[in-house]
């Protein structure tokens, strides 16, 4: 239940409300830990820190959510640039014509 309560407030829009039950939470870490490959034990030194499952999940997992993370900056950055380019060509006077096409698509980013 902590787990799921946990991770509530980062959840990503559109999830349905059974997702964050503690059954959906257990399946999907049972999910992950099938599908995750086991690391090969290492025979060495007593106090050797040997990487476990959890830190193989842990690793894989941050690492998509920097891909996906670096996915949205760039999505947003060409936005942000086609954006600050429509301005200055709507102060310029050029898209006159497409004003009022402009503003229905702004509505709908604001709706």
């Amino acid at each position: 239940v902590s787990v799921s309560r946990a991770i509530k407030p980062f959840a990503e829009p559109g999830r349905p409300p059974d997702w964050f039950s503690q059954k959906h939470c257990a399946s999907q870490y049972s999910e992950l830990l099938e599908t995750t490959e086991t690391p090969k034990r290492k025979r060495g030194e007593k106090g050797e820190v040997v990487e476990t499952v959890e830190d193989v999940i842990v690793r894989k997992l941050t690492t998509e959510r920097v891909e996906e993370l670096k996915k949205i900056i760039k999505e947003t950055q060409e936005k942000y640039r086609q954006l600050k380019k429509d301005a200055e060509l709507i102060q310029a006077g050029h898209m006159d014509n497409r004003l009022e096409e402009l503003c229905n698509e702004i509505m709908m980013w604001v709706i």
